[in-house]
């Protein structure tokens, strides 16, 4: 299947609305006749300008030999939400667009809202536009229409129930009172495609979850967690070893974040990799890091705990390391060149290393590598500690907990580890 149709029918009510009406389904009959393959898809607004649903729906029969989808939900939002739905149950990303001039620009917002670049969105004005004139009163700008829009959006997407039960977050034992912390499971947020729901925190160009839905999903988390979303930083990754010491001016990417500013939210994406968590309770400075297999190779968690050192004056004795949820060497597998410079920081992170595809443990190469770094063994919290609760848990192992790459393929969603050092006010609050 190649592309699917979208004719935009919204109209704004005017004095003349059956006979726009009338026209717009005319000329939309002309356009797709009865050997169009593609679905098609009709957009309109529910009863206006004394035209009914029924008489509408009777002049639409027709179209596309009746095979026609009627999107008609109480606000376009809602119902551009279904037809994306729709897209990705097809597993489609070419959309054909029928609509005419006025409302292209409208529509290109719900589509950078509800979509992602994954898409492709091809416009057709030329089919509307040599209509007669609309009777419009005093239409909206273009400005206020798309304010309107995204206000629209927002009230939507915030009003969508949890998929898959609630927010949870794992929290380690090992981090101070003063740190608000946590480690996210894949529940409670609005993520509808199967490999990202729910609570995906994470979009790209090559993924179909977008940004507002992203955006909703991480409110959603600061409500729970207790922080806005405009305090948090999510690292932006390279699967390198740079770190941002927030002091300072970011890189244009980087896989750790180190500050000592109450209040500031850093965290750090994990899919497999691992969100790795650092903190100093004597001198209040934390860090984030995500570690794949690559940078850990390159040294990211040490690079993190580095710049806890030299930029605030941290002692690692006093540093606390706490591992995520990430994939296990039960799941992981390397090519053989790789998994031997695994095997060159400590033989047990390689299992079957004579086979294709050796097992591969990178939580056990991390802890290896901090504890070389200095930092205290009963201070790195992972799989292998048996008196705590464990957090790091096989991401594949685990699909109603948590997303995988291995596991899911290329559209699969982000959990993330995040930290924060308290305010004054909330520690005040927390002792009381």
């Amino acid at each position: 299947m190649a592309k699917v149709i979208l004719v935009d029918l919204y109209h704004p009510a005017c004095s003349q609305y059956a006979v726009c009406m009338e026209q717009r389904v005319s000329r939309l009959q002309q356009v797709i006749g009865e050997d169009v393959k593609e679905p098609v898809y009709l957009l309109l607004q529910q009863e206006a300008g004394g035209l009914s649903q029924g008489a509408l729906m009777d002049r639409l029969v027709s179209v596309n030999s009746g095979a026609a989808r009627v999107l008609m939900n109480p606000s376009a939002a809602s119902s551009i939400h279904s037809f994306k739905q729709a897209v990705d149950s097809l597993e489609v990303t070419d959309v054909e667009v029928l609509t005419c001039s006025r409302r292209q620009e409208v529509l290109q917002v719900y589509e950078q809202l509800l979509f992602t670049p994954l898409y492709s969105f091809h416009y057709r004005t030329d089919v509307f536009d040599d209509l007669p004139p609309c009777p419009l009163g005093h239409p909206s700008s273009t400005c206020s229409q798309i304010t309107e829009v995204k206000d629209e959006i927002t009230t939507f997407l915030q009003r969508l129930p949890a998929v898959k039960g609630e927010i949870t977050i794992l929290k380690s034992p090992l981090i101070s009172d003063c740190f608000s912390h946590g480690f996210t499971k894949r529940t409670g947020g609005i993520s509808s495609i199967s490999t990202l729901s729910s609570l995906n925190l994470f979009s790209s160009s090559r993924r179909r979850d977008s940004t507002a839905v992203v955006a909703e999903n991480l409110r959603r988390l600061g409500l729970q967690a207790g922080f806005e979303p405009h305090q948090f930083h999510l690292a932006k990754v390279n699967h390198a070893s740079d770190v941002w010491v927030m002091s300072k001016p970011a890189p244009e990417s980087y896989d750790g974040i180190v500050t000592n500013q109450p209040g500031v939210v850093i965290a750090a994406p994990g899919a497999d990799c691992m969100p790795l968590l650092f903190t100093d309770p004597v001198a209040k400075v934390i860090g984030a890091a995500h570690a794949g297999w690559k940078g850990t190779l390159l040294g990211i968690a040490m690079a993190t705990v580095n710049a806890m050192v030299l930029e605030f004056g941290s002692k690692l004795v006093n540093i606390v390391a706490v591992i995520g949820p990430s994939v296990g060497p039960c799941c992981f597998t390397m090519e053989p060149h790789s998994a031997r410079e695994f095997q060159a920081i400590h033989p047990d992170c390689v299992r079957n290393m004579d086979s294709p595809r050796p097992y591969v443990d990178i939580r056990l190469a991390t802890r290896v590598l901090l504890e070389k770094g200095g930092i205290l063994p009963e201070h790195i919290q992972d799989n292998t500690v048996t008196d705590q609760p464990n957090l790091t848990l096989c991401t594949s192992c685990h699909p109603d907990s948590f997303f995988s790459h291995v596991r899911d393929g290329l559209n699969f969603g982000t959990q993330i580890g995040f930290l924060w050092i308290k305010e004054s006010h909330e520690r005040i609050q927390h002792d009381h």
